[in-house]
């Protein structure tokens, strides 16, 4: 193990830890005095940027009718040129009703409306997520800093498959249509159990 993933997972495993002590998770600091909450919304209201590092995340959750181990995940993005620029999707980090960390994955553009940047320019801002922000929590902060740090490689990997997943599906079409096309919506995927990298493409046409 290199020595920053080694350290980032202890920063991750800290986070946790410290929330513990209060019998909390990572998704108490998430929903601060939230009654109820509400599939898809996002939340904190407004999404969270640091000026600094030009991060930016929301977390919403999936509807309980779905009966998912995913209770929802964190988005993570980056606006290389600031607040008013361009932003860009690196990873969504999915959790369980704990807080624990049980995928990594990718989407299609029409998911998130990010500025598409494909993934030899994205893979570069993943050092760049850095949240240093105390709203909501600054333990959910460096504790999704952290996942992001530990797994740069899995997650470069995943940008990458996700790239070559929609150059399978494009079938003559343009790629623009093929980042909209709704029937592609998780394009690569890490579960961070098994260890192991799937691919979700969209039926034969």
């Amino acid at each position: 193990m290199s020595d920053t993933r080694e350290q980032a997972l202890a920063e991750v495993s800290l986070c946790e830890a410290i929330l513990a002590k209060a019998g909390l998770t990572i998704l108490n600091e998430v929903f601060p005095d939230v009654a109820p909450i509400v599939a898809w919304t996002h939340y904190p209201p407004g999404d969270v940027f640091d000026p600094a590092s030009t991060s930016q995340w929301f977390y919403h959750c999936h509807p309980a009718s779905e009966g998912s181990e995913e209770h929802g995940h964190f988005h993570c993005f980056v606006r290389p040129a600031g607040a008013a620029g361009p932003i860009h999707h690196l990873v969504a980090v999915g959790v369980d009703a704990t807080g624990h960390l049980i995928r990594l994955f990718t989407v299609n553009q029409w998911v998130v409306g990010d500025a598409w940047a494909d993934a030899e320019t994205t893979i570069p801002l993943l050092t760049q997520f850095d949240m240093q922000m105390p709203r909501p929590s600054y333990l959910v902060n460096r504790w999704l800093s952290g996942i992001v740090r530990a797994y740069t490689p899995e997650i470069a990997s995943l940008l990458r498959d996700r790239d070559h997943a929609l150059a399978a599906e494009a079938h003559g079409r343009p790629e623009a249509i093929v980042r909209d096309d709704r029937s592609l919506e998780v394009l690569s995927e890490l579960r961070i159990g098994t260890g192991t990298l799937a691919r979700q493409t969209a039926p034969d046409r």
